[in-house]
């Protein structure tokens, strides 16, 4: 579908989505996949149709010189509306209100629900407040097939009380969200340009919100708009754009809470126009709001279509006024251009204006622009980190980096009461071993000699700089429990002038938010110090392992990746020993002793009493046993070519290798390689439950649960040797993932799952993923405890590890890829002076076979007003705790409840800001805070992934696998997961360095003759629309039309031409960045692949009948007005 078209409308709630004719539903494996089901939620009673683009806040800019932009262009307060687009060009989800309205369809709707209005929380007013201000307009369906005037007004049209000021935009009904107007037709509009300067944000400003409005019934209600531009702001400079997070409040602020509706609109016949404009009177005392998430309007972007003949030439003067329209028509009377392009079935109904509501694009976008160029210092407490989307430099200067740790609020509440009134979890995810861009510095590690770290007596917890010295510098008192410590002798420094140690700046457990501590011996198990670890490489040798040639592929890879073992800092070779294992029915153990000739098998067929048949010889030095190892994975493929053994064991397996860790006094990994269900007689038999019957009934959850105890039994064995599991899975069918993953799980390690392998398609990922399985930083005999300061306490913990009471988390093994989700819960009253503080403490063994403790401090400030509470949130940490927390619930509740429970939570959040926070305004509003404007279209992915609303292609094994993946996910991972990245690859200059701008994940931005690549940190789709241009067709596939691309092509050809080069070169810099590799599937508009490629275009209506993003928000809506009625 071209972009330039109309988009499809989305049917209501409880109305089957229509397939184009010729399309049938494909499963994963290309078979036809079920009708569709209904959506999960009965039919909303709001307005579909029609809904306006909702404008950012900023400074406005004039209109293009060259004649009047179209109608719909002049969306109130500058909103962008696009069509042909350049992502780059879209300004999206508002920061000024304004309102949706419902046009008059041929369906009728109960209460409709209203746009997406943002606006200042209600707090203590700054200054005199103005009166209020109230801005009306008919905004009716409005929508351009060109792109965008980007125009906040500061001019105002005047109808209705004096006070009122009338937003810049008419009402022209038309059809379907890109619909044109005739240019000669559009009025020209009175609009200024941006102001000089903007003020630095200040944090104490009111925050923004984000709102729709709907239409009272009867007639349509305006916009509101966050106040009058201030005195004295010329037409000259551009708008500046400030943080997310950040609201300005010079010294002049905007009053809190100005919002306004104002008297309902008249309705009008005849072509409608735009009503008069007048410029807005000029109060004094109040600077002009301006809203980070939106970022500058921006003109064009470089080799994007010109959004309108005659590319905008701002600074302009505003044209005369036009006429107030009498009557609105039925839009369905005005022809639109594209209106009879759409299919029959689509023409039907209007929907509501995708680019009214809040895009995550523009957001993530917006952060770049503000947060990207400056280094984020991390010294001031209680700081908003930049997105994990941003790319940004962090400066330790007392708090841990947002690397290691991320909260979902910056800013607690001060007792429990508000803290449940809210309904926001207070959560962090952290991830103690992350891996740091080259130009930041890894920790610096601290040596106290034989008296080890100074802690602090009570609560235990270490130096960091969050303790206060006091008495000349001979006692410190604990800032986590206030106990007062004396300083040992030897740690004794006198302070300055500010009761600040004069060493402070050479220490970096007194200057920095994260740091090592080597260990002393009370630190290790039986007051010993630990040997290096061990690798054992324990490979399936049955029919099917054999049969693939998987086999022959990894003892080939084995040969070489042992050379790149992880190393201690600048060690010449790797301390980590290794062992070898292959398996069917029964054990093969290996002698490699370095002074044997030819490796020695020994077989252990007693697979119910395992034991370790040899000790010397087992695990060895790579080095010196190279010649015996090198021989060994040469024979491996040979032995056991001609075997006829399909039958395998799998816990046995796991086993052996615990026992030969303990055996060897070492803490290590087991890398597992294997193809089939478990079903020899052994320990951990399993038989074949899956059952899709199941699937939305009560007992759904089994299949999320294990089939026996003995791997639970087993996983806590191996965490108290410290032996870590890492499982990669090779299955033609059914391998009962949610049993066999329980002990990667428990011991910290990963499971990596290549469904129906094959060597020509799957052999490039299975090894780009196993070498940088073997090459990552990893803590052995790991144990992490998180302190907090009195009044709060982590009561919950989410990821992949052990606990054995409720404090500690243990971790057979922690890599630089895996995170721990803790939920915090108050047990007393914080004070906002003191702020609340974290502390991680990770205890490991190094690779080296070092005992360190790596710890993270993190200061936290405390609010008593939730306005506070909601200004400093931070969404994608809080959709990675509500996922894993979700994600968790499955094993024990019905599929439907956790849904529900997420759906019910989100509504809260949203209430409560909506009653103590947003200014009084219509039941019909939708009100969103600023920093969680994206909360509902996220929530949404989470609520349509494979988990928790299945289609009919996902397996219970694909289900049960991502479960556990994203159980350990960090914020950018599961980011990227639940809304993937759909970059247009064709619309950016070739010669361009940099990564195309995203759209948004949605059918109706995806233009047939363009090419797309869509990502999201498992999968890697190629986009090939019908009509793309022959050249770039030769370019990139090397072949001279569409009908000859191979549909389902895994990997491009490598051409020596620019456009090859590109592209090949995005997709290794994406895979890149993720912690797998991302396989490349290539799809073809209108091919059976299309409908796989579809289910990660989450905006949309699934066909497993989750909700579209605009029928969530509708239905969040719902539920929000139900809480608040």
């Amino acid at each position: 579908m071209s972009v330039n078209q109309s988009a499809p409308p989305v049917p209501p709630f409880g109305q089957n989505q229509p397939v184009y004719p010729g399309y049938h539903p494909a499963s994963y494996g290309g078979q036809p996949g079920p009708a569709v089901p209904a959506s999960p939620y009965g039919a909303y009673n709001g307005p579909v149709p029609g809904y306006q683009q909702t404008p950012p806040q900023g400074v406005p800019r004039a209109p293009p010189s060259s004649g009047a932009p179209p109608a719909s262009m002049q969306a109130p307060c500058g909103q962008t509306t696009y069509g042909q687009f350049g992502q780059g060009d879209i300004q999206n989800g508002p920061s000024s209100t304004a309102q949706m309205q419902r046009l008059q369809g041929s369906q009728q709707f109960g209460p409709p629900l209203a746009p997406v209005v943002s606006q200042p929380a209600v707090l203590q007013p700054y200054g005199p407040p103005p009166t209020s201000t109230q801005v009306t307009a008919q905004l009716a369906g409005m929508q351009i097939s060109g792109a965008v005037s980007h125009a906040p007004p500061s001019s105002v049209l005047g109808y209705g009380p004096p006070t009122s000021l009338a937003s810049a935009s008419g009402s022209f009904p038309n059809s379907g969200p890109y619909g044109s107007y005739p240019q000669s037709q559009a009025p020209p509009l009175s609009q200024a340009q941006g102001h000089p300067g903007v003020q630095p944000p200040l944090r104490s400003a009111p925050p923004l919100a984000s709102s729709f409005t709907s239409p009272a019934s009867g007639g349509p209600r305006m916009p509101s708009m966050t106040g009058p531009l201030p005195p004295g702001q010329g037409f000259g400079s551009l708008p500046v754009s400030q943080p997310n997070h950040v609201s300005s409040t010079p010294s002049h602020a905007l009053p809190p809470g100005t919002q306004m509706t104002g008297p309902p609109g008249t309705q009008m016949t005849g072509p409608p126009v735009p009503p008069p404009s007048m410029h807005s009177p000029q109060q004094a005392g109040y600077q002009l709001q301006q809203n980070g998430s939106f970022g500058p309007a921006r003109g064009p972007q470089p080799n994007y279509e010109s959004p309108y003949p005659g590319a905008p030439t701002f600074g302009s003067q505003p044209g005369p006024p036009q006429p107030l329209p009498p009557k609105r028509l039925d839009p369905d009377a005005i022809p639109s251009p594209q209106l009879n392009e759409l299919p029959p079935q689509q023409r039907a109904r209007h929907r509501i204006d995708p680019d009214a509501i809040p895009s995550p694009i523009q957001v993530i976008e917006d952060d770049r622009n503000n947060r990207g160029s400056e280094p984020f210092v991390t010294g001031v407490r209680g700081q908003v980190p930049p997105l994990v989307t941003t790319n940004f430099l962090v400066k330790d200067q007392g708090n841990a980096s947002p690397r290691y740790i991320r909260c979902t609020s910056y800013n607690i509440p001060c007792t429990s009461d508000m803290a449940k009134q809210a309904q926001v979890p207070l959560a962090a995810v952290i991830k103690p071993l992350a891996r740091l861009p080259p130009e930041e510095a890894s920790p610096y590690v601290v040596d106290h000699g034989e008296a080890g770290p100074l802690r602090c007596n009570r609560c235990k917890a270490y130096m960091c700089p969050l303790m206060t010295f006091i008495e000349g510098g001979r006692r410190f008192q604990c800032s986590f429990c206030s106990c007062v410590n004396d300083v040992p002798p030897q740690y004794f420094q006198h302070l300055d002038h500010t009761g600040k140690r004069v060493d402070a700046y050479d220490r970096p457990e007194l200057s920095l938010g994260s740091y090592e501590f080597l260990a002393t011996v009370d630190y290790c198990k039986n007051n010993k110090f630990p040997s290096p670890p061990a690798f054992i490489f324990m490979i399936d040798v049955s029919y099917n392992a054999i049969r693939t040639g998987l086999v022959r592929l990894l003892c080939e890879e084995l040969k070489s990746l042992l050379d790149y073992l992880p190393r201690e800092g600048g060690a010449e070779e790797s301390a980590i020993r290794v062992g070898f294992v292959t398996y069917n029915k029964v054990l093969h153990f290996y002698n490699v002793k370095s002074s044997l000739a030819q490796p020695q098998m020994m077989v252990v067929s007693d697979v119910a009493d395992m034991f370790v048949p040899l000790l010397d010889g087992f695990l060895v030095n790579v080095r010196e046993s190279r010649a015996v190892i090198t021989s060994l994975l040469d024979k491996i493929p040979e032995m056991f070519a001609d075997t006829r053994e399909t039958e395998t064991v799998f816990a046995p397996v796991i086993q052996a290798g615990m026992e030969a860790l303990k055996a060897a006094e070492c803490a290590g990994k087991l890398f597992l390689f294997h193809t089939s269900l478990p079903i020899a007689e052994a320990p951990g038999k399993l038989k074949n439950r899956d059952d899709r019957k199941l699937i939305n009934t009560d007992k759904e959850k089994t299949l999320f649960q294990p089939q026996t105890g003995t791997y639970q039994t087993l996983a806590k064995d191996c965490v108290a040797q410290g032996c870590c599991v890492d499982l990669f899975l090779f299955p033609n069918q059914y391998v009962d993932v949610a049993t066999l993953s329980v002990v990667p799980q428990l011991t910290g390690g990963s499971v990596y799952k290549y469904a129906c392998f094959q060597v020509e398609n799957d052999q490039e990922r299975f090894l780009s993923d196993l070498r940088r399985d073997v090459q990552k930083v990893v803590g052995f005999d790991a144990v992490m405890r998180v302190r907090t300061s009195t009044g709060i306490r982590a009561v919950d913990f989410f990821g992949a590890f052990y606990m054995s009471n409720t404090t500690d988390v243990e971790l057979a093994g922690l890599d630089e890829d895996k995170t721990v989700a803790v939920e915090f819960k108050h047990d007393d009253r914080l004070s906002e002076e003191s702020g609340a503080l974290l502390q991680c403490a990770l205890l490991y063994t190094s690779c080296a076979g070092q005992r360190r403790l790596r710890i993270h401090n993190l200061a936290l400030n405390c609010c008593t007003q939730l306005a506070d509470l909601y200004r400093n949130c931070e969404t994608d940490t809080l959709i990675n705790y509500m996922a894993k927390f979700a994600y968790r619930g499955v094993v024990n509740s019905p599929v439907k409840t956790v849904r529900d429970t997420l759906i019910t939570q989100c509504a809260q959040i949203l209430a409560c800001y909506r009653k103590n926070c947003a200014s009084p305004s219509s039941a019909g509003q939708l009100i969103l805070p600023e920093c969680m404007k994206l909360l509902p279209v996220y929530l949404n992915c989470v609520l349509k992934s494979d988990v928790l609303q299945p289609g009919a292609e996902v397996t219970t094994d694909d289900r049960a696998y991502v479960r556990q993946l994203v159980s350990s996910m960090d914020v950018a991972e599961t980011n990227v997961f639940f809304y993937p990245r759909l970059l247009p690859l064709t619309k950016s200059p070739i010669d361009s360095t940099s990564e195309p701008p995203a759209v948004r994940a949605s059918e109706e931005r995806l233009s047939s003759g363009d090419i797309y690549l869509l990502e999201n940190g498992l999968n890697l789709f190629v986009w090939v629309g019908a009509s793309v241009q022959q050249g770039v067709v030769q370019s990139l596939f090397n072949v001279s039309s569409f009908s000859q691309i191979t549909s389902g092509l895994s990997v491009l050809p490598v051409l020596d031409n620019p456009l090859s080069r590109k592209v090949r070169g995005l997709i290794d810099s994406l895979r890149a960045q993720r912690m797998r590799y991302m396989k490349l599937i290539v799809v073809k508009q209108e091919d059976k692949l299309e409908m796989l490629f579809k289910h990660f275009l989450v905006e949309d209506k699934s066909l497993s009948g989750g909700a579209s993003y605009v029928d969530f928000l509708c239905h969040m809506h719902k539920e929000i007005r139900q809480l608040l009625s």
